[in-house]
């Protein structure tokens, strides 16, 4: 209950340009392959569920106000998640890296513009490779992020990057449609909604169903949908974000962080992160 009340808040905040809230992935998909992702199949979308996009305009409309109102009474009543996280303490030795890559080399123009979240000029550097279908991901995302975001984020100690390394089509879908909603603000917002709501699409029996109904309480018209899968240019840019991360970083599986270029694989308590962006720390 209250991660639905949380996502809808989060979902008002995407259709009226308001939004701050970026995740850290979790999740480890070491028998899958990174290179076996495939268009996603725009096709797929059950149109029955929602009826046809101009008959259900005028009525989806009035629910994405309804929808917006309720958030953004929910968002003021209940602030941010971070802001209710407990403190943190960070672990007396941070875990064991798997190696370090040059943080130039790391900071390096993308296939996609990186998604910032905090003070740019940081100390500390935050890159996450994360997949959208991960379920420890979404388990990190829910109970280890709001502690890393008040302690580290908006203290400005931290910066946040989160890029995409999708396993499946349907979490190059999502990627996707994260990246459709528009500004930056818009993008985290949506990344946040589906791993608070993973577990209603990234399994369903007809995962692209799903997540066009996330996308129109978003604001998104079913047609903007469609389009945004089948927009092959930005399907082949989150591909190669993936690619660039695997070839040019090692990154093999999610989560992969890297803090201040030193490399972190697999999940991490709020406790240990916490101990390597102290370690990282120009101050240590």
């Amino acid at each position: 209950m209250v991660r639905n009340i949380r996502s809808s808040a989060r979902l008002a905040a995407i259709a009226l340009a308001g939004a701050s809230m970026l995740t850290l992935a979790a999740c480890n998909d070491e028998n899958s392959a990174a290179n076996a992702i495939v268009q996603p199949d725009a096709g797929q979308v059950d149109s029955s569920s929602s009826g046809s996009a101009g008959a259900s305009s005028s009525s989806s409309s009035s629910s994405a106000t309804t929808d917006n109102a309720a958030g953004a009474q929910s968002a003021q009543s209940a602030p941010a998640d971070a802001g209710t996280a407990p403190a943190l303490t960070p672990a007396a030795e941070p875990p064991e890296s798997s190696g370090s890559v040059n943080v130039a080399d790391l900071m390096a123009e993308q296939p996609l513009p990186d998604v910032v979240q905090g003070d740019p000029n940081a100390p500390v550097t935050i890159v996450e490779y994360a997949s959208m279908t991960c379920g420890h991901c979404a388990d990190f995302h829910e109970n280890s992020y709001p502690a890393i975001k008040k302690a580290y984020v908006d203290t400005g100690k931290a910066k946040l990057i989160l890029r995409e390394f999708p396993f499946d089509p349907v979490s190059l879908a999502a990627f996707m449609l994260a990246r459709c909603t528009g500004d930056d603000a818009k993008r985290t917002a949506m990344v946040d909604v589906l791993f608070d709501q993973q577990n209603t699409w990234a399994r369903a029996e007809s995962p692209s169903a799903e997540l066009l109904k996330i996308a129109r309480m978003a604001g998104m018209s079913q047609d903007e949908f469609v389009a945004c899968l089948d927009n092959r240019e930005l399907q082949q840019q989150i591909v190669d974000v993936q690619k660039a991360g695997q070839n040019d970083f090692g990154v093999d599986a999610t989560p992969t962080f890297f803090i201040n270029g030193t490399k972190y694989a697999g999940s991490m308590s709020p406790e240990k992160m916490a101990a390597a962006i102290e370690a990282a720390s120009p101050s240590n």
